[in-house]
C-alpha cells in the first residue's frame, strides 16, 4: 500500500480489534478504573496541535519529503492498529474512515472507534496515520488525498478533528457547509399547542457549545428536548443538516449534576472514557473540579448514554441558529440578528481562546471564521454559502449568545449556564421582547421571562462616554476583520456601516 508515493508497510497490522480487546489493552497499558467503573486515561499532549498543523495541497518541499520518508521508514519498524469506521448515518452521506495508530496507544483507537459508526466493509475515503511518540509534534493534512498524518500527539481530539476536518472539505466541494456546531430540537408550548424548534449552536471548544446542545432546559413532559449532535454537522441548501458522530466529547472542568445533569449522568456511565480528568490513584475517586492535569479535561460519552437522544443524528429543519461567543465587555447576553448580521457574525467568529485550543493563550480574544478552526480552502466562500442558505430559508432566525461576562471580570457580572439555558428556552417559546440597538442595528432584549436582565445593563459598569468609545472601537475592529476577505458578499460587510 502507498500513501503520497511512499510505501506503507508496518512491521505488523492488528486488523480491527474488538472494542473489548482495545479496552482491555488500554487498561493494561496506561489506564485505570474509576469509582464509576469507567476507564480513565492520561495523555502527554492535552490539547489540539493547531499551531503545528499544516494544510498541504501542493507539491511537497524537499524538507517535507525527507521528513515523510523518515516517518514511513519508521513505520516499517512498528506494530500498528488498523480500525475502520463510518461517519454519518444517512445512506447517501456515509463516508468510510480508517485510522492507523501505533499499538502502544490502544486507548486512541478505542476512543475514536466509539466516536463513529460501525464499518461497512468499504475502502476508506479518509485515512489518518498516527505516530504519537514521534519526537516532533506535527499534523499534516492532505485534502486531495483524504489523508492526515499526526506526529507527536497522543490526544484523542486530534484524531477526531482530522476526520471532521476532512468531511467538511468533502461536502464543501458539493456546495454544502460543514459546521462546527451542535444540533437539537426543543419542544415547548407556543401559543397553546406544542411546537418543535430546531436549533444549531456554533461555538469554539470550551465556550459552552456542548453544554447547551446537551442541556434539558429543565423542561417537563410533554415539553422537552431531543439532542442530536454536539460538534459537527453538514448544512444542506434546504436548511436541514446531517449529523456525523455517535458520541460526544465533553469538556469536564466543573462538571456537576445541578447545572449539567445530562452530561454528568453520561460521564459517570461505565461506557464513558475520561481523558486527563483527575482521578485518585488509590480510590479511583473522580474530581471534575481539580485542574491539576489540565483545564481541558475531557470525557468521551456514548450518544445513547445522554438522556433525550433518539435513534437519529440529523435535523430535518433548522429554525434557530445560535452563535455562542465568550466575551468580557459590552456584548449583551443575547441579540437577534438579520440574515446579513447572521452571516457577518459567522465570519466574525468572535470568542476567546480556551485551553482546548492553545492553553498558553487561554483568555485572549480571537476571531475564527464560523468558530471553526478546521476550514480548508476559502473562508469567504463559506460566508457567502452561509448567507445564501439563510436567504433561501427565511424561517431560520439567527442569534448571538454571550456566555462570558457583561462588563469585565473585575466589575462586571457573569452570564451563568442558567441564564443561557433560559434564554434559549425563551427563544423557542418566542417570549423575549426585543428592541433595535441604535448603534449596531441588531435587536437586544427588553424583557426575558425568568431572568432579571437589569443585571446586564451596561450603565451598571460603564459611563455613556465609555460605552460610545468601546462601541466605536469594536465596530472598527469588526469592519477591519471583514475587509480581510475581498471575495465576501458586500451585503455582509455593509451591516457594519
Amino acid at each position: 500500500m502507498k500513501y503520497l508515493g511512499f510505501d506503507f508497510n508496518p512491521k505488523k497490522v492488528i486488523d480491527n480489534p474488538s472494542d473489548g480487546e482495545l479496552r482491555r489493552v488500554a487498561l493494561a497499558q496506561d489506564g485505570m478504573i474509576t469509582q464509576f467503573g469507567n476507564l480513565a486515561v492520561i495523555t502527554r499532549v492535552r490539547n489540539r496541535s493547531a499551531k503545528f498543523t499544516e494544510i498541504k495541497d501542493s507539491e511537497l518541499s524537499q524538507g517535507d519529503h525527507e521528513l515523510l520518508s523518515q516517518v514511513f521508514d519508521h513505520i516499517k519498524t512498528r506494530e500498528m492498529i488498523q480500525l475502520d469506521r463510518t461517519m454519518c448515518m444517512t445512506e447517501e452521506y456515509k463516508v468510510p474512515c480508517r485510522i492507523y495508530v501505533c499499538s502502544e496507544f490502544a486507548r486512541l483507537p478505542l476512543m475514536w472507534g466509539n466516536t463513529l459508526f460501525p464499518a461497512e466493509g468499504k475502502e476508506p475515503v479518509m485515512t489518518t496515520i498516527v505516530v504519537p511518540d514521534w519526537p516532533e509534534r506535527k499534523v499534516w493534512v492532505f485534502p486531495s488525498h483524504g489523508l492526515t498524518i499526526i506526529l507527536g500527539s497522543d490526544y484523542k481530539g486530534e484524531i477526531k478533528k482530522s476526520m471532521l476536518r476532512m468531511i467538511m472539505y468533502i461536502y464543501k466541494k458539493k456546495n454544502m457547509l460543514g459546521l462546527h456546531a451542535g444540533a437539537k430540537i426543543i419542544r415547548v408550548k407556543k401559543n397553546g399547542p406544542l411546537k418543535d424548534t430546531g436549533f444549531l449552536f456554533f461555538g469554539l471548544s470550551g465556550t459552552g457549545k456542548t453544554s447547551l446542545s446537551c442541556h434539558s432546559h429543565w423542561l417537563k413532559y410533554p415539553e422537552g428536548v431531543t439532542i442530536r449532535q454536539d460538534d459537527v454537522v453538514i448544512l444542506r441548501p434546504d436548511g436541514s443538516c446531517i449529523g456525523t458522530e455517535d458520541s460526544y466529547y465533553v469538556k469536564t472542568d466543573g462538571l456537576e449534576p445541578h447545572s449539567q445533569p445530562l452530561l454528568y449522568a453520561a460521564a459517570i456511565s461505565p461506557r464513558a472514557i475520561l481523558e486527563n480528568v483527575f482521578v485518585k490513584s488509590d480510590t479511583g475517586e473522580v474530581d471534575f473540579f481539580d485542574q491539576t492535569l489540565t483545564s481541558n479535561g475531557r470525557c468521551m460519552v456514548k450518544r445513547f448514554d445522554v438522556a433525550f437522544t433518539d435513534d437519529r443524528i440529523d435535523l430535518d429543519r433548522i429554525d434557530a441558529i445560535v452563535f455562542i461567543t465568550r466575551r468580557y465587555d459590552i456584548v449583551p447576553p443575547v441579540a437577534r440578528l438579520s440574515a446579513g448580521w447572521g452571516a457577518a457574525t459567522f465570519m466574525l467568529g468572535e470568542s476567546i481562546e480556551t485551553s482546548a485550543g492553545d492553553p498558553t493563550q487561554a483568555g485572549r480574544t480571537l476571531r475564527v471564521v464560523g468558530t471553526n478552526p478546521f476550514i480548508i480552502g476559502s473562508e469567504a466562500e463559506e460566508g457567502n454559502i452561509f448567507l445564501d442558505i439563510l436567504k433561501k430559508n427565511p424561517n431560520i432566525k439567527c442569534y448571538m449568545l454571550n456566555t462570558g461576562w457583561v462588563g469585565d471580570q473585575d466589575k462586571g457580572v457573569k452570564i451563568s449556564v442558567y441564564d443561557s439555558a433560559k434564554i434559549i428556552e425563551m427563544i423557542a417559546r418566542d417570549e423575549i421582547s426585543w428592541k433595535q440597538d441604535d448603534f449596531w442595528g441588531y435587536e437586544v432584549p427588553t424583557n426575558i421571562p425568568e431572568i432579571d436582565i437589569s443585571r446586564f445593563d451596561l450603565d451598571n459598569f460603564y459611563s455613556r462616554e465609555q460605552q460610545e468609545m468601546m462601541n466605536t472601537k469594536f465596530k472598527e475592529d469588526r469592519l477591519n476583520w471583514l475587509l480581510r476577505f475581498p471575495e465576501l458578499d458586500k451585503s455582509i460587510v455593509n451591516v457594519m456601516e
